[in-house]
């Protein structure tokens, strides 16, 4: 399968780095704006070709499917018109910048005949594959509560035009940039959420979007969950589960300016345990796994027929509602249905 990507930044280069040794998954073209040393350096290195826009990319009779590594006020757009021209997309998370965005790019690629796929790339580590199974498998007992830190520096440092310091781009501080991630763990591992409550506010990072949010979820099927989100002090990953019978613990990190691009793909995770209410706690082991190129080849096999992409579209629509009712929680300051 030969791919377009729209976005060469430090994630765009850390998608294409993650298919270089697959066998058949390969980036031919690439599309961006700034055209910067950097894009070119990346593309000389890949052996892309740059196109002059993204309709070009998408013109390209050689390109099956496109990768989307924009900002995500873009994606809705960007996906109407690769199903206007028949090439299947992978998208980056976030999704889209609202419900009815994602209705109407999942109904465009449905109606197109076209595969969408999406990328939160946590939920084909083995480690996360073994924790849903154990779920499922009822080693955990009934699940009371799910609670997930997610924290960085990165807010300490965004560019001035970075989207991800953007209220507008990404409201809500860490929940675009990092926390949708724990909202797809959640709905992955126990289904659908019916409504949020949430708080945020700015204390150390620069005017412009908060980088401290609280949110409060509640389950369909009855269970409580938590997401905390911080953009100003040092890295990490917690993601808890609270059982009748044990408590599971997924530790890592998040990304970080400056990291390699073999971490960002391959360290996510790197403690996981499993405590049960007597006796000594489980200490599994945690492989080094290259989620990026995962998900990617997941896409590639959803495109041949092999087999559907792991995220169905109705999860990726709910994802949106999700953080659409934590954004209208925050302005309101009372708990809000997903709707």
């Amino acid at each position: 399968m030969k791919l377009g990507i729209a976005g060469l930044g430090w994630w765009g280069g850390t998608l294409v780095d993650a298919v270089q040794q697959s066998p058949g998954l390969s980036f031919v073209a690439a599309y961006t704006r700034s055209r910067s040393e950097q894009d070119q350096q990346i593309a000389q290195k890949h052996g892309l070709r740059l196109t002059e826009s993204y309709q070009a990319m998408l013109d390209d009779p050689e390109i099956d499917g496109v990768v989307l590594a924009t900002p995500p006020i873009s994606h809705c757009d960007q996906i109407l018109a690769a199903a206007a021209a028949g090439k299947h997309v992978f998208c980056e998370k976030p999704f889209t910048m609202s419900r009815a965005e994602a209705e109407r790019a999942v109904s465009a690629m449905d109606k197109a005949g076209l595969t969408l796929g999406l990328g939160y790339n946590r939920r084909f580590h083995p480690s996360w594959q073994d924790l849903k199974q154990r779920i499922a498998n009822d080693e955990l007992g009934v699940i009371l509560h799910a609670e997930c830190t997610m924290s960085g520096p990165n807010g300490l440092t965004l560019a001035k035009n970075a989207w991800r310091g953007s209220s507008e781009q990404a409201p809500c501080g860490g929940l675009f940039p990092m926390g949708v991630h724990a909202i797809d763990g959640f709905i992955d591992l126990f289904g659908e959420i019916s409504s949020v409550f949430c708080l945020s506010n700015r204390r150390a990072v620069p005017p412009g979007n908060d980088d401290n949010t609280s949110v409060l979820f509640r389950t369909q099927s009855g269970l409580s969950a938590y997401l905390g989100t911080m953009m100003a002090t040092a890295p990490t990953f917690r993601f808890q589960v609270y059982g009748s019978k044990a408590m599971a613990l997924l530790g890592g990190t998040v990304h970080v300016a400056g990291q390699s691009s073999q971490h960002r793909r391959s360290g996510l995770f790197g403690t996981y345990l499993i405590q049960p209410i007597k006796g000594d706690a489980l200490s599994l082991d945690v492989p080094v796994f290259d989620v990026n190129c995962a998900e990617l080849e997941a896409f590639a096999r959803a495109v041949a027929g092999v087999e559907a992409y792991p995220i169905p579209t109705a999860q990726m629509i709910h994802g949106v509602a999700v953080t659409d009712a934590v954004v209208r929680s925050s302005q309101s300051q009372t708990f809000e249905p997903v709707v």
